[in-house]
Parts: C-alpha cells; sequence; structure tokens
C-alpha cells in the first residue's frame, strides 16, 4: 500500500473562500491569485474552486497557457508580465494580460513587431520597493505604453507591504495608498490594490478589483485566525503513526538528541518530514492533532518522519489517524510554532505527497 500521507483539497472549502472575498468587496471584481500551482492546490483544482472570479493572476506564463488549455475563459494576469521578448506571442496567443513594472519590460514593448494587442497592468511602487514603477515616472509610463500599437487597455495596480499591520511605523497603508492616487491622478483605467489582508480588514481599499491569495486557500495573513474572518481551510494534511516507542527519563529522541524526556514518555513515529514539505525548523511544541486529540512535536523534523508525544493518548496505535495541519488543526498556528507563515507550507508540500480531493458540503 502507498505510504499514508495525504494532502486532502476541499473544492468546496476554496468555492466558500472566494465568497468570503467577493463579499468583503462587493462592488469590485476579484482576481484570484493561483500562483505557485495554486499555493500547492493544484491549478485544475483551484480554477474549478474559483470558477465565480472574475479572473486569474500568476506568475509563470507556462501555466497561464495550461489554463486555458484547461477551459478558463476569463481574464488571466502575468503578475511579474514578461521575462523575455520571446514571451509576448504567446501571451497574446493565450489572450493573457501582463503587468509591466519597469523599464526594460516598456522598452521591450516599445520595439517588439506584435500581431496582436494585449492589456497591461502598470505597477506602481507605492513603498513596497520589489516592483514597480515610482510614482514620479508614471504618467511619463503610462503615455509610453498607450503611444504602443499592441497596448489595448491599461490598469494600475500595486502592492501593500503592511495591509495587516495599517499604522506601520516605516511604511503605512495610507502612506501608500496615497502615492498610488498622486501616481494615477488624473489617468483613466482600473485600479487594484486590495491584497488578502487588505480585502478581510480594509474594505476602504477596495477598487474596481481586488485580488485575494492566501485567503482563499484558508489561512489568514493576520493575527486573527481564519476561523474568525469566516474562512475554511482548503488543505488537509494526513499521515499516521508508523512506530511507537517507550522511554524513560533521561532518553533522547531524534537527531541531535535536542529533546531529552524529563519522565517516562510514549513517543510516536509520524509518516512525514521534511521532504514532505514539513518544515524542519519546527521545534518541539509544534501542534499535532492525534486520534482527535492535540498533542505535540518532540524532537527535530528529519526526512521522512516526525516524533510525537503520546504519553497522554492512551487510544494511540500504529495506524492511528494524525492531522498536521487543515481540518482541526489551523495551517497558520503549526506555521506560527515554526516561525513561518501558512504560505510557505502550503507552497512547500513535496512531489511524493498523495494530494485527494473532496469536494464537502457547505
Amino acid at each position: 500500500m502507498p505510504r499514508p500521507l495525504v494532502a486532502t483539497i476541499d473544492i468546496a472549502a476554496l468555492r466558500h473562500n472566494l465568497g468570503v472575498a467577493k463579499r468583503c468587496a462587493p462592488n469590485s471584481k476579484v482576481l484570484a491569485i493561483v500562483k505557485a500551482n495554486a499555493y500547492g492546490h493544484g491549478l485544475e483544482r483551484s480554477m474549478r474552486g474559483f470558477a465565480e472570479a472574475d479572473g486569474l493572476g500568476l506568475i509563470e506564463v507556462d501555466n497561464a497557457a495550461r489554463l486555458r488549455q484547461l477551459g478558463w475563459a476569463k481574464r488571466i494576469v502575468l503578475l511579474e508580465g514578461f521575462f523575455d521578448a520571446s514571451d509576448l506571442p504567446g501571451i497574446i496567443t493565450h489572450r493573457l494580460d501582463t503587468v509591466v513594472h519597469c523599464m526594460e519590460q516598456l522598452e521591450i514593448l516599445e520595439h517588439a513587431k506584435l500581431n496582436g494587442k494585449l492589456d497591461v497592468h502598470l505597477k506602481i511602487n507605492s513603498g513596497m520597493n520589489r516592483l514597480g514603477f515610482l510614482p514620479s515616472v508614471c504618467k511619463d509610463v503610462y503615455q509610453r505604453l498607450r503611444a504602443i500599437p499592441a497596448v489595448r487597455d491599461i490598469s494600475f495596480l500595486t502592492h501593500f507591504a503592511n495591509a495587516e499591520d495599517a499604522s506601520n511605523a516605516r511604511v503605512s497603508l495610507q502612506q501608500q495608498i496615497q502615492r498610488f492616487q498622486t501616481a494615477i491622478d488624473g489617468l483613466p483605467g482600473d485600479r487594484c490594490l486590495s491584497n488578502s489582508a487588505a480585502d478581510l480588514m480594509h474594505p476602504e481599499c477596495a477598487a474596481d478589483w481586488v485580488r485575494p491569495g492566501v485567503m482563499l486557500y484558508g489561512a489568514t495573513p493576520a493575527d486573527t485566525t481564519a476561523a474568525e474572518f469566516g474562512l475554511k481551510p482548503a488543505m488537509t494534511l494526513r499521515s499516521e503513526i508508523i512506530g511507537i516507542q517507550h522511554i524513560v527519563a533521561g532518553d533522547a529522541v531524534g537527531y541531535g538528541s535536542s529533546f531529552v524526556a524529563d519522565k517516562p514518555m510514549t513517543i510516536g513515529v509520524v509518516a512525514c518530514g521534511y521532504a514532505d514539505g514539513y518544515p524542519r525548523h519546527a521545534p518541539s511544541g509544534t501542534p499535532v492533532v492525534v486520534n482527535g486529540i492535540r498533542t505535540r512535536i518532540v524532537g527535530r523534523v528529519s526526512m521522512d518522519m516526525i516524533t510525537v508525544d503520546l504519553t497522554q493518548i492512551k487510544s494511540a496505535r500504529v495506524g492511528s489517524k494524525v492531522v498536521l495541519w487543515g481540518a482541526d488543526l489551523p495551517i497558520d498556528e503549526v506555521a506560527n510554532a515554526a516561525g513561518t507563515v501558512g504560505y510557505e507550507l502550503m507552497c512547500a508540500i513535496g512531489p511524493r505527497v498523495h494530494i485527494a480531493e473532496i469536494d464537502s458540503p457547505e
């Protein structure tokens, strides 16, 4: 039989979370973000879960083309734009929208000989300082784009650095909004500002479009739990106990012998490790659920196995069911314990993990 480690994707949860995003911005269109293989949930599954979205956003040109092959007919936006002039014919063929975020991309468009039209999203650097044009040059960039025969519609977007921390002393939400508005003042075109945190927490930022990402998969970028926002986990990572050890005070567990028992303990071995995407840096104490009962990791995560405390779970046996995250254990709680974010755990699911899907009733 196959190794008992399965990531189950709930299509109904994806659908539900999209509904939350739409209700948070009832007057906006929704660009559902499906980059990184839909945060590890799969393009085809996410496409079905987000069927009511107005568009999909990602960064991989080949995966955008695959979405068309899978039957997605609505808008697709390349969030980092094109990487080379050779990408442009395919972008036109597959009817993809492209972000333009730097002078190099603008110059490529100006010199390209294109047979067809494309829609462009002009990205503005309002304080994130990753991609985008500074507000001071945006009007000039807009006019240069407008002069390119192949460019059809031009819209505008920016990305918030601290939407979950609106009063951040270095870059506040209001500062970014003001810079964005200054950059596009007097220019026609749709606007898109809100990521998941802004969609959930700052409805005043909703413009023509919102582009939720992690919230669609049932995690939250904020300190508030996903459940408090009405979100449902779309991925549950489950495994089983494959071995049990009984140790005494003074015995150590795992590589480096970093965990030492201070009393007699029962240790369970779970079929899951960092090669499967579980964070190697998750410390002792990271939560896990065995037979429906919460317990904790003890010792270091290894490539194929995790060791957990079964001392108080008298029902535990080889074959007992384990939830690493998802149903009964929020992914954000595991991520917080490991000093990371839910995004990373979703995206890190390893290729040897079996993927199953359900479409649970609402």
